[in-house]
């Protein structure tokens, strides 16, 4: 009788909340501006700080050429096999500065090194914007141990609402149905505070920054 009593109580509490509006206490409360302090650096040099903050890894490219020349250095100096990419763009790029690269991956789950394009660089967190509308999908950068990512200068966007902004531009208000942001390699600490690298995705993740044209 009591838990009934009580349950009605709830229930007229309820209805009469819906039925008896009441005002917004804070009217004027602006929920336009950012909470955030002014960036001290440019855009780059902030990402660049921040990612390397949080263990990624930053390279810096003049151009795509620079950035084909860097990133068969880099494979060629931590000997990284079977290196699979599936952005069509990206794959003649770097076809032309004879980087072999895989694209028909049988087992998707033992790829090592995976190469992807993004859809923004969020500089403050020093952070990757990623879809599902880019052609690498959803799977590419989690599966493999390595994550590459090929990023230009006029994907740098300050703050998280200015990347989601361009995305709602970019595809027209028909936004994807998975976005993702990534903020350095795949990490844990719940199995005695133990830190463990690669627990749910990369153990190590690269940006290759292109300065555009």
């Amino acid at each position: 009788m009591d838990e009934t009593t009580t349950r009605e109580k709830i229930f007229k509490s309820i209805r009469n909340a819906l039925i008896e509006k009441t005002s917004i206490p804070f009217p004027n409360v602006d929920f336009e501006s950012s909470v955030f302090l002014p960036l001290r650096e440019s855009l780059d040099v902030t990402f660049a700080q921040e990612f390397t903050k949080v263990a990624g890894k930053f390279i810096y490219c003049e151009n795509e050429a620079d950035m084909a020349e860097k990133l068969k250095y880099l494979i060629d100096q931590n000997k990284l096999e079977e290196v699979f990419c599936i952005e069509e763009r990206l794959r003649m790029l770097l076809d032309e500065h004879g980087i072999v690269l895989n694209e028909t991956a049988t087992e998707f789950q033992n790829v090592k090194v995976g190469i992807t394009l993004c859809e923004f660089l969020v500089s403050r967190l020093g952070s990757i914007m990623i879809s599902s509308r880019q052609l690498s999908g959803r799977r590419l950068n989690v599966f493999p141990e390595i994550h590459v990512v090929v990023a230009y200068t006029t994907q740098l966007v300050p703050d998280l609402k200015d990347a989601f902004a361009q995305l709602k531009i970019k595809y027209q208000n028909v936004i994807p149905s998975m976005i993702t942001v990534i903020t350095g390699p795949s990490r844990t600490a719940d199995i005695e505070k133990t830190l463990v690298m690669g627990a749910h995705g990369p153990k190590e993740i690269y940006v290759l920054l292109v300065e555009s044209n």
